[in-house]
């Protein structure tokens, strides 16, 4: 698929909600992988650009070894240096397509697509997005979404409420996890109700049940994002970050979300399978906590990418995992450096599923 013109292109924007659609989970089938080339420095501050984008190179690597990966960039002259640079490091450029659409930042997950799958047909909602709150500059990343949209020619639902694709974590099958202290901040919907919130997650989601947690990840720019917290492995399985050190400031909260899971039941009234995650420590200087997270990681069609950190609970948490996606590969991905800018792998990734075929 080459690099397409947007602007031959009419965005086909649907003001109904998507009826009988539903959001995948992350593990079912993608016809690919959307991201954004790393590209300002205010992201992450203090690090040295080269090794942030050789971080980045391994996640790009690893997904174009099992589905198409869509990246975007800033303007041609960045698309035209990418593409030197991807192949110069052994990149499979049969399954890497770029495209120039600018952003202000890498985080995807939060501004870019939310697909939605109906049968043979697949669909976007186009959530507003003000970047956590109105921290940093946005509007750039607001726009991308209904750019991508328009190059894939899909139907766009617009629901007009801000929601950050890193807050939401769907099973496929019609649960919704996410957590109060982000998605009802006051920040993001002038304190929206969680009655109303609950009706958006059903009309454009499809999804019948939603389980809420609290985020109080210390160094967690967005409130309390979901996948730094608790994920989804499979329909019934849930893992859930905890830290085992009682002086730990994370330790109180994440000890909360664990019993919350443990009582909470699923969209057919069931309990969930809940298996604790471990922690990283701290990451980052003393007097800075970085919000690391192993439960950042991201479903690819054929591996599973894992933040890791140069500590000795990196390899507890991938070999936790490994179980788990039996029939994926389980590929660690340093994130050292990437995490100064607030985020990990997840956080960097925004999965399109294929139609479904029955």
């Amino acid at each position: 698929m080459p690099i397409r013109d947007f602007l031959n292109y009419t965005l086909i924007t649907m003001n109904d909600t998507p009826i009988d659609y539903r959001m995948p989970a992350e593990w079912e089938p993608h016809a690919g992988t959307w991201l954004t080339w790393p590209h300002n420095p205010e992201t992450w501050p203090g690090q040295d650009m080269v090794q942030v984008e050789s971080d980045y190179l391994q996640i790009v690597k690893a997904l174009a070894q099992g589905e198409q990966t869509h990246i975007l960039v800033q303007d041609k002259s960045a698309e035209v240096g990418l593409h030197k640079k991807l192949m110069d490091n052994g990149v499979q450029m049969s399954q890497v397509f770029l495209y120039d659409i600018p952003t202000n930042d890498s985080w995807i997950r939060d501004y870019g697509p939310n697909f939605l799958v109906r049968g043979k047909d697949v669909a976007i909602n186009d959530w507003d997005f003000d970047s956590w709150g109105r921290k940093y500059k946005w509007e750039l990343d607001d726009l991308a979404c209904s750019t991508i949209a328009e190059q894939l020619q899909l139907p766009t639902f617009k629901p007009g409420i801000v929601l950050e694709g890193g807050a939401i974590e769907v099973n496929g099958r019609g649960a919704c996890l996410t957590t109060d202290s982000c998605v009802l901040n006051p920040n993001r919907n002038d304190g929206i109700r969680r009655e109303r919130i609950e009706e958006f997650f059903r009309n454009y989601l499809g999804v019948s049940k939603v389980i809420w947690l609290h985020g109080d990840l210390e160094g967690d720019d967005t409130d309390g994002h979901i996948d730094n917290l608790a994920r989804f492995v499979n329909p019934t399985t849930v893992v859930c970050s905890l830290e085992e050190n009682e002086r730990d400031a994370n330790f109180l909260g994440l000890k909360q979300n664990l019993e919350r899971l443990k009582a909470a039941k699923d969209q057919g009234g069931n309990p969930f399978h809940v298996i604790p995650l471990p922690m990283p420590g701290h990451v980052g200087p003393k007097k800075e906590r970085l919000p690391a997270s192993y439960a950042n990681f991201y479903i690819a069609n054929h591996a599973v990418l894992v933040p890791v950190y140069d500590h000795p609970n990196d390899q507890k948490a991938l070999d936790l995992l490994a179980p788990l996606f039996p029939d994926r590969k389980i590929i660690p991905i340093q994130c050292n450096t990437l995490i100064w800018g607030l985020g990990g792998v997840h956080c960097l990734t925004q999965q399109q599923p294929t139609p479904e075929t029955h």
